[in-house]
C-alpha cells in the first residue's frame, strides 16, 4: 500500500489532491508542535555535549545513514570521541536504550543501527527517547559530542548543528506534506537547517554527496570484496528493502549488471521465500538487507557495499562551526 501511495508522492496526481485536506491537518499539528517548543511550553533538553542532528524531511532514502557514518569518522580523526544515537526503528527490544555491537540482532534493534555500528568505529545506542540514549552514550562510553541519526523531527533533544540530507533526483516530490506527498515538514523548514547536503547533483548553498561503490561482498561470510567485474554482463536478483530501491538498481546497471529488479518496503524483515527465485541468477542485494537476510538459508548472495563520499570543504565547514559552539 505504501509503494502504491509513493507513486503520487512525486506527481501531481488526483489522489493526492484528494489527500490535501488531511495534508492541512497534518501541516497544522507539527506546526503547532513547533511552536510550542519555540516558546516553552515544552521543553528541549540539553545532554551537556553538542548534538549533530542529520536527517531528513521526507519519507523514504536518501542516503542519511552513510552520511551519519561519514560523519562519525571526520569526528573521530577530529580528536573527538562521537556516539550515534537512533531510534531503532523496527526493533522489538521491549527494553531501551539498548547499546548496539556489530552482532547484534537487528531484529531487536533494528537494521540502520547495526549498519552504523558496523562501520561507524564509534558507541551506538538505539533508543526511541533521543535524550535518554544521547544520556547513555555519554554514560557509558565517555562521547563528547553525539550525532543524532533522523533526528530532525524529534524536537525535545536540543541541537547545536542540523544538517539535512536530500535526493537530489526526487528532492521533494509533489512539495506537499503527508498523506498528499512525501514530506514530513514543509520543505522550507530546510532553509533552516545549518547544512543541506544533496545526494547527486547540488544547488546554490548545498553541499554535493555521492554513494560510491566499494564492492561486493558474500553475505554472512568473511573474506574480501568481488569487484563489479564478477557480475558485468550479468543477468542478478537484485533485491532492496530499502526508502529508494529505484536507485539501487540503477547503480547496479551502471556497473554493468542485468537487473531483475526486487523491491521490497523499507525495513522489510525478509522471509527464505522472498529471495528464494528459483534459478541459478546471482542475488544482489544491499548491505542493509543482507544486515537482516545473513542468517536465511538462502542461495549464496552478495551486498554492495558503499561510502559516502561528500563535496570538498564541508569537513572543514563542520570542524569549524564545531569550534566556533566551542567558544560560544
Amino acid at each position: 500500500m505504501m509503494r502504491a501511495l509513493e507513486r503520487h508522492w512525486y506527481r501531481d496526481t488526483l489522489l493526492s489532491r484528494a489527500l490535501l485536506p488531511l495534508s492541512a491537518v497534518y501541516r497544522a499539528a507539527v506546526a503547532l508542535r513547533r511552536f510550542l517548543y519555540r516558546a516553552g511550553i515544552k521543553r528541549q533538553v540539553r545532554v551537556g555535549v553538542p548534538v549533530i542532528v542529520v536527517g531528513n524531511l521526507t519519507v523514504g532514502g536518501t542516503g542519511k545513514t552513510p552520511l551519519v557514518i561519514w560523519l562519525a569518522c571526520l569526528l573521530a580523526q577530529a580528536g573527538y570521541r562521537p556516539g550515534i544515537v537512533t531510534r531503532g526503528y523496527g526493533g522489538r527490544s521491549r527494553t531501551w536504550p539498548r547499546a548496539v555491537h556489530a552482532d547484534s540482532d537487528p531484529d531487536d534493534v533494528g537494521d540502520e543501527p547495526v549498519l552504523l555500528a558496523r562501520h561507524a568505529g564509534c558507541a551506538v545506542t538505539a533508543d526511541p527517547d533521543r535524550v535518554r540514549g544521547a544520556r547513555e552514550l555519554i554514560a557509558r562510553a565517555g562521547c563528547n559530542i553525539v550525532i543524532s541519526d533522523d533526528g530532525l523531527q524529534h524536537l525535545r533533544l536540543a541541537r547545536d548543528l542540523e544538517i539535512v540530507v536530500i535526493d537530489g533526483a526526487r528532492r521533494f516530490g509533489n512539495n506537499r506534506c503527508l498523506p498528499a506527498g512525501p514530506l514530513r515538514e514543509p520543505a522550507a523548514r530546510a532553509l533552516c537547517a545549518d547544512a543541506r547536503v544533496v545526494q547527486g547533483n547540488a544547488g546554490a548553498g548545498e553541499w554535493s554527496m555521492q554513494l560510491a561503490a566499494r564492492g561486493f561482498f558474500r553475505v554472512g561470510a568473511g573474506g574480501g570484496p568481488v569487484t563489479a567485474e564478477a557480475f558485468m554482463g550479468k543477468t542478478v536478483h537484485a533485491v532492496a528493502g530499502i526508502g529508494n530501491p529505484p536507485r539501487f538498481f540503477d547503480q547496479l546497471r551502471a556497473l554493468g549488471l542485468k537487473v531483475i529488479a526486487h523491491a521490497f518496503a523499507d525495513h522489510h524483515r525478509f522471509r527464505p521465500a522472498d529471495v528464494a527465485f528459483g534459478d541459478e541468477h546471482p542475488i544482489i542485494m544491499t548491505e542493509k538487507d543482507a544486515v537482516k537476510c545473513q542468517r536465511l538459508d538462502m542461495a549464496p548472495a552478495w551486498y554492495l557495499a558503499v561510502a559516502a563520499e561528500v563535496g570538498a570543504g564541508f569537513d572543514v565547514w563542520v570542524t569549524q562551526r564545531l569550534r566556533d559552539i566551542a567558544h560560544g
